[in-house]
């Protein structure tokens, strides 16, 4: 089978989230065909998964302007702009009714397993960049596909790939054998079968991020209610605490995210969860009765808790796409041009650089990173840096170099003084309380001394990672 001229082909958008539906709405407000797959069961299958966790950007930050319009003609009103969504509310009452009038042009139940140039693996020169996009897709009922694409944009994002408990960036010895006491999401404490789980447990909350933080507010919610007594966390963190453990507080300029982590900080402060510092896992091991023993890398053995949260991040997929010519950079897995704008050593959500087409760019012209996917293993996204990017890269498949060129954002500051935040800070850096960059101590049990709680109510935090 001969592949169809270029021209008349559609854009092939992978991934029916916030990123990939903003992309399409984009390229059919340009007169281009786009077709969304899907690899769940409905639109925004991965936002889905987190519906219970309440974003700390608000209504009028997560709305993509040429998907409002896409979506006008059909009586869609924006909720209150500066009202917060849950997971569930962004999905429900914005990206199902935009997928909806996308119609035919979102398959779901429709796995991506390859994208090539058609009749050119990674390693054929000629005549390469004149070849249509060859996308290989298995279907939820068995079947397999070969379509032909333009251009490609991979808005898959990470959710599927999420970090392990390891120290060292791989799975800790015995992590996989422990897997039925450990989850990797933020638990939905609404949910009674879940919240049984962890009721009157003690819980290991791994990582220092936004999610870390929502897990801390949500065991010490439940540790106050009646169901909940002798409910009990333990903080683990690579690095020592500092001013900006817990984020940027009240010099936020999105509030909501710094009262995520003052609501944190004051679960920890009331003697809900302690904090272990300086402490990277090499080892889950097992005790008498079957319960986690965290090791750490210098041999430390923490006391054997019932339950571990892992949530020390994301990182890309980028399986299905190894017979293209990516530019990443061999650091974080992001677009070579993009990593030094977005790297969380130096950059916070809110120091992030406005960027478009060109930093997204690869070697391989015409496939595109976009959205989570796209900051490789970078915590540091937010859904309106996801809006700018596609506007950007559907204007330059265009052909409209002046509109892509265009990038303009203004993204609120984290009210962190620098980056997002190291695991471990060199020991030449001075913490004075207020600073990013405190050096990680030896590994110790810390109590902090009893603060009133500050910000919302756990059960109301805001949270999620940068995107929400």
């Amino acid at each position: 089978m001969n592949a169809p001229a270029t021209t008349e082909l559609p854009v092939v958008v992978i991934g029916a989230g916030p990123a990939g539906l903003a992309a399409a709405a984009h390229l059919t407000s340009r007169g281009i065909e786009p077709l969304v797959l899907e690899a769940g069961t409905a639109a925004a299958a991965a936002v889905r998964d987190w519906s219970h966790v309440r974003l700390f950007s608000t209504w009028g930050e997560v709305v993509d302007p040429a998907a409002e319009k896409l979506l006008a003609p059909t009586g869609w009103i924006r909720p209150d702009p500066a009202t917060y969504p849950s997971g569930g509310d962004w999905a429900d009452q914005y990206l199902q009714p935009l997928a909806d009038v996308l119609g035919d042009k979102v398959r779901l139940g429709a796995t991506v397993t390859g994208v090539s140039r058609a009749g050119r693996d990674r390693i054929v020169d000629a005549d390469r960049e004149t070849q249509p996009f060859v996308v290989h897709v298995a279907y939820a009922d068995g079947r397999e596909e070969r379509l032909f694409a333009r251009a490609v944009i991979d808005a898959s994002g990470t959710w599927t790939s999420p970090s392990p408990a390891g120290g060292s960036g791989l799975p800790a010895l015995g992590e996989k054998a422990a897997a039925d006491r450990i989850t990797y999401r933020v638990p939905d404490l609404k949910d009674p079968a879940v919240r049984a789980r962890y009721a009157g447990r003690r819980t290991a909350v791994i990582g220092s991020g936004a999610s870390a933080f929502t897990a801390l507010a949500y065991l010490a919610d439940l540790a106050k209610a009646d169901d909940g007594t002798g409910t009990h966390a333990v903080w683990i963190l690579r690095r020592g605490i500092s001013g900006s453990t817990f984020g940027g507080g009240e010099a936020d300029q999105l509030p909501a995210r710094g009262a995520l982590g003052l609501a944190a900080k004051a679960a920890v402060e009331a003697g809900h969860a302690d904090a272990v510092t300086g402490f990277r896992t090499e080892a889950i091991e097992r005790d008498s009765e079957g319960r986690p023993v965290l090791v750490g890398e210098d041999g430390r053995r923490l006391g054997a808790v019932d339950e571990v949260i892992v949530l020390t991040g994301f990182r890309p997929d980028l399986s299905f796409l190894s017979e293209l010519r990516l530019g990443l950079d061999e650091r974080l897995q992001a677009p070579v041009a993009l990593a030094p704008l977005i790297d969380p050593n130096q950059h916070s959500c809110g120091t992030v650089s406005p960027h478009g087409h060109r930093e997204l760019s690869h070697p391989e012209q015409g496939v595109y990173l976009v959205g989570m996917k796209s900051y490789g293993r970078a915590p540091t996204f937010l859904a309106m840096t996801g809006h700018e990017q596609v506007r950007s890269v559907a204007a330059a498949i265009a052909g409209d170099l002046d509109a892509a060129d265009r990038v303009e954002l203004a993204l609120p500051d984290t009210g962190v003084c620098g980056g997002a935040g190291l695991f471990d800070a060199p020991d030449t850096q001075q913490a004075d309380g207020g600073g990013c960059c405190a050096p990680a101590p030896e590994p110790q049990l810390v109590q902090l001394g009893t603060l009133a709680a500050v910000g919302a109510p756990a059960e109301e935090t805001p949270a999620g990672g940068c995107c929400g």
